[in-house]
């Protein structure tokens, strides 16, 4: 099985816990505040801002603190100026991992990063040094009552939609980047707002790594999406059943 039974397409992410409410606030700020000051602040007509408010919905967070982030983004408050930055590197294993970061600050980022990978036996590298095996695609996710496996994938196809992944929690609709704002709007004419809907960073392949390799890399995973700085966190691991089974006891 490809990374943690929680970890749904090789994206490494923690549990809502309510110790970590905040933290996810936090990242969801910067994301809408970002989206907003790059483009219009309606998300109708600004399809980064329009995913971030789906983000911050399902993430149940009060409908004034994103419009309060929204308006910081469009320049009605003063508001700190987010960059995106994308480092990329090895974990343990030689697990290729991708960090997208929004910052205020890159050597402090930078420097977060590297040491969080040094102290996990891994490497930064330069950009695109792992890239190469990971496509870019956009994932727009539905529930599995929406539709039946052949519905979801007739409508999807018919949308203009590269695959459709489904099982017994939801369906994954993928599409090529240029598509993507086209597909999700396309299904959500047909089937309602998605349960999420965003580009993500998808591996071409995956290494199959064991325990003490899954321990080192949970860990250095973690700690990368304990940052504030850290947006999302994407690795190319697979692990074993067994082997998460024994990890989650």
């Amino acid at each position: 099985m490809a990374g943690h039974s929680q970890f749904k397409n090789i994206m490494f992410r923690k549990g809502a816990q309510d110790k970590k409410r905040g933290k996810m606030f936090t990242k969801l700020i910067r994301e809408l505040t970002t989206a907003a000051r790059m483009g219009l602040p309606d998300p109708a007509a600004n399809p980064r801002l329009r995913a971030a408010v789906l983000a911050a919905r399902q993430a149940n967070m009060p409908k004034d603190t994103v419009d309060r982030a929204i308006k910081r983004g469009a320049g009605a408050e003063a508001a700190e100026n987010y960059e995106e930055v994308r480092y990329e590197g090895y974990g343990p294993g030689g697990v290729a991992v991708i960090v997208e970061a929004l910052t205020d600050n890159r050597n402090r980022t930078a420097s977060d990063v590297r040491a969080a990978f040094t102290k996990a036996a891994g490497a930064l590298g330069e950009t695109n040094s792992v890239s190469f095996m990971f496509d870019r695609a956009g994932e727009i996710v539905y529930p599995a009552a929406t539709a039946s496996p052949d519905a979801m994938l007739e409508a999807a196809i018919e949308c203009g939609a590269s695959d459709v992944e489904s099982d017994d929690e939801r369906h994954l609709v993928l599409s090529e980047v240029g598509d993507f704002n086209e597909v999700r709007d396309a299904l959500e004419q047909r089937f309602g707002e998605a349960q999420s809907a965003k580009l993500t960073w998808r591996p071409k392949t995956t290494s199959p790594i064991d325990e003490d390799t899954a321990t080192s890399l949970f860990r250095l995973l973690e700690t990368l999406e304990d940052s504030d700085d850290v947006q999302n966190v994407y690795a190319n691991f697979e692990v074993g059943e067994d082997v998460m089974a024994r990890l989650s006891a």
